[in-house]
């Protein structure tokens, strides 16, 4: 008896002392004021500083390694990672499209997510956007029509509508976290299915979303983000009920 609950406490304790020591990792790179591209300590190094063996340590910097916190680099060394969000993509990707198979919950979250960011800053971004930028938006928007004239998908055409539509803002981060959305997004769509009039229907939406922003109407715009992700939402919940 004393065996079989022993074993998970023990699992759940070595589970802590991983944490705390890629913690303590994560704060020496800050203490030591390193930046993405900069080398770490030498693993001999790392063990001496933070009390650990060298297996411990290793463990703990391939689980950096995975969350893109640490760049192990084959005969060259360890380095502090540049920025790279495809760790938490696919754990997004994978959480979202468990949930398609239970009640969707978390597919519909992240779709809650993206709507209120795009929604929330789109008028910022038009306070922004030049008449250039704009030709740029709109070429994207006629691929969409072109292509759904067709019958053929047009993911890229997509990303690089809502992309474009707030590169004027010069965020970065929020260029990075949107293509992670868009990562997930086009992995669930691909899953929950798409037929050509949804299509057509998609290629519209864009058409009117920029037509509000050429207009400078911030409120319209806004409005029309929200209803594109209401009809994303709609499709989920249709596909979830069906399962």
């Amino acid at each position: 008896m004393s065996t079989s609950t022993g074993a998970p406490k023990a699992r759940f304790s070595a589970q802590v002392r991983l944490r705390a020591l890629q913690a303590d990792i994560m704060e020496l790179i800050l203490d030591r004021d390193l930046d993405a591209g900069d080398p770490l300590p030498t693993e001999s190094e790392l063990s001496e500083v933070l009390g650990v063996g060298r297996n411990t340590l290793r463990e703990s910097l391939k689980v950096l390694q995975a969350l893109g916190v640490v760049e192990i680099r084959h005969g060259f060394g360890m380095f502090v990672a540049p920025s790279n969000f495809d760790a938490l993509a696919d754990a997004l990707t994978f959480r979202g499209r468990l949930s398609l198979r239970h009640e969707g919950l978390e597919a519909l979250q992240l779709v809650d997510i993206r709507q209120a960011l795009e929604a929330g800053l789109i008028g910022s971004s038009i306070s922004h956007v030049t008449p250039g930028h704009l030709k740029l938006i709109e070429g994207s928007v006629e691929r969409m029509e072109t292509l759904a004239s067709q019958g053929e998908l047009f993911p890229d055409a997509d990303a690089e509508f809502h992309r474009l539509l707030f590169e004027p803002l010069g965020n970065d981060l929020l260029m990075n976290l949107m293509n992670v959305f868009w990562q997930v997004y086009r992995k669930i769509h691909l899953e929950i299915g798409v037929d050509s009039a949804d299509l057509l229907d998609t290629a519209a939406q864009h058409r009117a979303i920029l037509d509000a922003v050429t207009a400078g109407d911030a409120i319209r715009a806004s409005k029309l983000l929200s209803g594109h992700f209401d009809g994303i939402r709609a499709k989920i919940q249709l596909f979830v009920d069906t399962v």
